[in-house]
């Protein structure tokens, strides 16, 4: 009876130090820190492209997920208000170039030919009333005509030699064709067309835009037929050369991330198992809305919180932006 009694006694305090040893080694497992994990998220430089005109989008030639060369045409925009400028552009050119014409060739020789024979009818003219004066003179000097007479036939004599010049000047004009003046202001109007053609042939090239680099169609914005304004975006492209990674890194961690060290990651996306190399390039405080607030219960203080940007040391096959990555503690 009393062996029974000792030896349930020791049964109990076996389980009951064993109880004692499992809460205790709960109570380390529990109270142990937990492996703090970075996270971070791989992005790309990202192109947005745009147009200077406005217009409908006619066509698009490339989809979202294919792959573009820098030079690519991407997208046709038909636009209206740049056809009818040409149009205006082009009438006016064709006007200016006339007048300016004109101006070289000076008058036409019909007007030359006109100017002539209107200056030889005044000099005929001329040459009657300066022998009918003369005649008239002679007979007043012996007293056989009175003075009105002799006057009234030399008003008539200088009227036709006013007639005679004024003639002479339209015919040198007719000759010399347009004035100096007229020619500069006609090859300035022909200048100016030119500079408002050449403003739509560059409206022109806009209605094509072009891809800024090579990369990968990522989005397309408005559909086909769909009206945009100017600087609209109307496709995005992504250049998959141009990687980086981005964590927000709490400020008492800031040191496992000195600017220009090497750290090593995970990308789940990619395999769990595998490390890659990142090399630290740019360190930079974010706003206050990205603070830990600290309770000042137990003499903390508020820590901020930093972006960190890591570009690959080699490329990484496959990587896409938005994937995670990992920096374990």
């Amino acid at each position: 009876m009393k062996k029974v009694k000792e030896g349930s006694l020791l049964f109990g305090l076996i389980a009951l130090l064993t109880v004692v040893v499992i809460v205790a080694i709960v109570g380390i497992i529990a109270m142990r820190p937990e492996k703090i994990l970075i996270q971070g998220e791989a992005e790309a430089a990202e192109y947005r492209v745009s147009g200077k005109v406005p217009g409908r989008i006619e066509a698009y030639f490339f989809e979202e997920g294919e792959t573009v060369k820098k030079g690519d045409t991407l997208v046709a925009i038909y636009s209206p208000e740049v056809e009818a400028k040409k149009a205006q552009a082009v009438a006016a050119r064709e006007m200016a170039e006339a007048v300016n014409q004109k101006a070289k060739n000076g008058a036409r020789s019909e007007q030359v030919q006109g100017a002539y024979e209107l200056y030889q009818k005044a000099k005929a003219g001329e040459e009657i009333y300066r022998k009918s004066y003369e005649r008239v003179q002679r007979l007043y000097d012996k007293g056989v005509v009175s003075a009105q007479k002799r006057d009234e036939v030399e008003a008539q004599y200088k009227a036709a030699e006013a007639t005679v010049k004024a003639a002479r000047s339209q015919y040198q004009m007719a000759l010399a064709g347009a004035r100096e003046e007229d020619k500069a202001a006609a090859e300035a109007q022909v200048a100016k067309v030119d500079g408002i053609l050449q403003e739509v042939a560059a409206a022109e090239a806009e209605k094509y835009l072009l891809s800024p680099c090579d990369g990968e169609v990522s989005e397309l914005f408005p559909k086909v037929g769909e009206l945009v304004g100017q600087g609209s975006p109307v496709m995005s492209i992504v250049d998959l050369t141009d990687v980086w990674f981005t964590f927000s890194v709490r400020e008492d961690m800031l040191s496992r991330f000195p600017l220009g060290s090497v750290i090593q990651v995970t990308i789940p996306a990619l395999g769990d198992n595998v490390k890659y190399s990142l090399s630290v390039t740019h360190v930079k405080a974010m706003g206050t809305y990205a603070t830990w607030r600290s309770t000042k219960q137990n003499g903390g203080y508020d820590v901020r919180t930093f972006d960190v940007k890591c570009r690959p040391t080699m490329t990484i096959p496959n990587l896409r932006p938005g994937m995670t990555a990992l920096v374990a503690e």
